[in-house]
């Protein structure tokens, strides 16, 4: 865990006044150039939502997040940009996310189009090494977030 993991744990829960905790950290994506795009568009707050498949979960035996949970962004070499609260968990098949949910995610020119086509190139990687396929209506979890405490200061404390 990088040190700048920890130190925004301290920092946010210093400022809430209470006990520092570990929180789970991750980042976007599965490379380098987008890991570190998608959490600048998080800070800017344009990426507003997320969306794994329920097979990643259950591959890896991962947790649905949960309205509420709170989760450290990092960039692709593991260095805190900021830290998000979970606002609202969907389960919804690939085929039927909506227009509206493409925009939260505030990707490429947040289309539904080009939600489609990158996330279904997405899904045929992040299924890659598990016993599952894509198939047009996969249950993705649909994770919607607000950043509430970002690296350099501090928002919705």
């Amino acid at each position: 865990m990088h040190p700048s993991v920890t130190k925004i744990c301290a920092d946010f829960f210093g400022a809430r006044r209470s006990e520092p905790r570990d929180l789970n950290h991750w980042y976007f994506s599965d490379n380098e150039k987008d890991a570190n795009e998608l959490a600048q568009l998080v800070l800017a707050g344009e990426k507003r939502a997320t969306s794994p498949s329920l097979w990643w979960f259950e591959a890896n035996g991962e947790s649905i997040p949960a309205e509420g949970d709170l989760e450290v962004v990092t960039n692709w070499d593991g260095e805190a940009q900021c830290i998000v609260e979970t606002t609202k968990v969907e389960i919804v098949p690939f085929n039927e996310i909506s227009e509206e949910y493409a925009q939260t995610e505030g990707e490429g020119d947040k289309s539904l189009d080009y939600w489609r086509h990158v996330h279904w190139a997405y899904y045929q990687r992040e299924l890659r090494d598990t016993d599952f396929d894509r198939v047009e209506d996969m249950p993705i979890v649909c994770m919607r977030f607000r950043v509430v405490f970002p690296a350099t200061g501090n928002i919705g404390v």
